[in-house]
């Protein structure tokens, strides 16, 4: 069994228009929900093997308050090739993982980590399946089980959504 959270970034500040892209910060709402959806993962008794995050300052920073909350020693690997990459990529990463890690997150960007959700997920419930159609809102996290040993077995429609959380339902 494998385990897989995507974990889109926090809501990012749009207050210096001249500042990159890849360097916007979170906004204070951003900040808020990494935190809220770290204790709520907390609450579940998650725990972590392995997180690949993007370079991005506002991934980098959801990465850090989340994990700083349900999983402190969790190593985080940062990878400049998770930034807007595609979703191919980012399933291709997934597929290149280490299989000693039974517990992955991935913290990357929209509409990447929408798509590959949806891909991914063949089964849950139906409420939560179709908010996760419908909608991956910045700081959300998506928990998802595949009953495969190896990483690179990871199929479209091969997992089951086991929660889709959303920082506003936990507010």
């Amino acid at each position: 069994m494998k385990t897989l959270l995507l974990l889109r970034h926090g809501k990012s500040a749009w207050d210096d228009p001249a500042l990159d892209d890849h360097d916007r910060p979170l906004a204070p709402r951003g900040t808020r929900a990494a935190g809220l959806v770290g204790r709520h993962l907390r609450g579940r008794g998650v725990r972590l093997d392995l997180v690949l995050c993007s370079t991005a300052r506002r991934a980098a920073d959801t990465a850090a308050l989340t994990l700083a909350e349900c999983a402190p020693d969790a190593p985080v690997e940062h990878e400049r090739g998770l930034y807007l990459c595609g979703t191919p990529v980012l399933l291709q990463r997934l597929h290149d993982a280490p299989d000693s890690a039974t517990s992955l997150m991935l913290v990357a960007h929209n509409p990447d980590m929408g798509a590959l959700a949806n891909l991914l997920v063949g089964e849950g419930d139906p409420p939560e399946l179709t908010a996760l159609a419908e909608k991956f809102p910045t700081g959300a996290c998506a928990v998802l089980l595949f009953g495969v040993a190896r990483w690179r077995d990871l199929e479209p429609g091969s997992g089951r959504l086991v929660e889709f959380v959303r920082p506003r339902k936990l507010a």
